[in-house]
């Protein structure tokens, strides 16, 4: 069982301008993310009232916000960043 990734162009941008080490951590956690059977088993439940709940992968500094949609298999990488910035944008 597998999920499928998707990247929200703000995601995509953000990957890319963060240091190249922080980057290849988060699409490699990302990847292992998908492939294993439930996900949200490594992931930090955010709070709130959203609907699909939002989920945060955290690595040093950076975080990322996901959803993951059980339904349609998906994990949706919604931003990635520093935590400093991160919360305040989503």
């Amino acid at each position: 069982m597998h999920y499928r990734l998707i990247y929200s162009s703000s995601a995509r941008h953000s990957l890319k301008r963060l240091p190249r080490e922080i980057m290849l951590k988060f699409i490699n956690a990302f990847h292992t993310l998908a492939d294993v059977e439930n996900p949200r088993i490594s992931l930090k439940e955010l709070r709130g009232p959203d609907n699909p709940p939002f989920y945060s992968l955290r690595i040093g500094q950076y975080r990322a916000v996901m959803s993951i949609v059980d339904d349609e298999m998906v994990i949706h990488v919604i931003e990635v960043g520093h935590r400093r910035h991160l919360y305040r944008k989503c």
